[in-house]
Order: structure tokens, then sequence, then C-alpha cells
């Protein structure tokens, strides 16, 4: 699996990618880049007053492993609560993927790291505290 061939989940959600686009006036919106491979993924958030997440989508610029990545996060916060959401890791991603290259493992980060973005762009909206959410590293806009 690791030595470069893709499992039929990253295929499938490449090429059926789940929750492209954007959503109007999001809870919260993270956008992350990684400057080695230029994939760019922004993921939105549609939270409601109980800290669930109602709807997620996304929009990203990169090879079908990044694609592959915000399409199964995505689908994997939806009805979440913030705080589970908060937990979703890269390693989760990709085992939900069943696997990815190594060359590819970054795209999982990087989807990790798209939620993170957005969770702290909520908090910074809504004023609420997430345990264990750090600002991300810096706004790829900035």
């Amino acid at each position: 699996m690791y030595d470069g061939e893709y499992s039929d989940k990253v295929i499938d959600h490449f090429t059926n990618p789940r929750n492209v686009g954007e959503i109007e006036n999001p809870s919260g919106v993270g956008t992350v880049g990684n400057a080695k491979c230029g994939d760019i993924m922004r993921i939105f958030l549609d939270i409601d007053d109980d800290g669930i997440i109602r709807d997620c989508k996304f929009k990203t610029f990169g090879c079908g492993a990044a694609v592959a990545s915000s399409s199964m996060a995505t689908e994997m916060v939806k009805g979440k609560s913030v705080q589970e959401a908060m937990e979703i890791t890269n390693k989760a991603v990709m085992e939900a993927l069943d696997g990815l290259p190594v060359v590819k493992i970054h795209c999982s980060l990087l989807a990790e790291e798209a939620i993170h973005a957005a969770l702290w762009d909520y908090c910074q909206k809504t004023g609420t505290k997430i345990d264990g959410l750090k600002a991300p590293k810096a706004d790829i806009n900035d």
C-alpha cells in the first residue's frame, strides 16, 4: 500500500469527492498550504449553537491525495462536536482512506491542519474555547 499505490478509497474520494464547495456565512474557515508541493486546502464549517458541525465543505488545489484527504476529512467531521472534530488526526484520515503512499502523507496532515484552522476561526468569531486547540502557524492569506 505505501509503495506508491493508491487504495480504492483514495481513488474513490479523488474521482467522486464529497462536500466540494463553500458554505455561505460559515461558522469557521481554515486555509492551509504546503509550500513544497503547492497544495492549498480550505475547509468551511457550519456549526450550530450546541457546537455540533452541521455541515463541512472544502476547496482544494492540489494532487489527488490532497483532494481525497479533504473529502474524507469533511465526511469525518460532519455531525461531530467541535471537541470531537479537534481530535481527528492526520493518522485517522489516512486510516479512513486505507492508507496513503509515504510521499503523500503530508496531504492528510494538511486536512488535520485545515480542520484546526477552521475551528480556530470559529473560536475567534464566537469566543469559544476548544481544549487542545492552538493558533494556526500562519494563515496562508497573510
